[in-house]
């Protein structure tokens, strides 16, 4: 079953058009697209609160990491580059952050109003490579177009 991405975003965007509220806002997307397709183990936010670090935000899944250093893993490249993070084997990381001994293969998108970074959006899944560059583009526009209205 491929993921109906124009579905998923219908339904994302039927259900924020009218709310500002962040957290808000980050809880429906975690819920909608972490039942949308079984690959996602673990869905959600990690918050940029400031000073280089990353926070725990809306989340489904197992418990995941409370913070995140810009200077590790992951969700902290994707912050501190400001770009997407698309990792086919998470043990291939060097400085990978095992939030779940199971996380096989990981995608994290940054999240910005304008300019300023919110946080990113990280899916993880017990499955390896299992995230392709359609999830990263399609993800990222949903994103764009909840948390980045105003943008073009």
């Amino acid at each position: 079953m491929t993921l109906d991405y124009a579905d998923l975003s219908k339904r994302i965007i039927s259900l924020t058009e009218s709310e500002t509220d962040d957290v808000a806002l980050m809880a429906t997307v975690v819920c909608e697209v972490h039942h949308s397709d079984a690959r996602f183990d673990w869905t959600g936010f990690y918050r940029n609160v400031g000073d280089e670090t990353l926070k725990i935000g809306p989340y489904q899944g197992g418990h995941g990491c409370l913070v995140i250093p810009f200077s590790r893993g992951v969700c902290g490249a994707a912050a501190r580059t400001g770009r997407s993070q698309l990792v086919d084997d998470v043990d291939a990381v060097s400085d990978h952050i095992a939030c779940s001994s199971s996380t096989k293969s990981e995608l994290v998108i940054p999240v910005f109003r304008g300019k300023q970074l919110l946080g990113v959006f990280d899916l993880d899944s017990d499955q390896p490579a299992a995230f392709t560059e359609e999830d990263e583009r399609e993800m990222s526009a949903i994103l764009a177009s909840v948390f980045d209205r105003d943008a073009g």
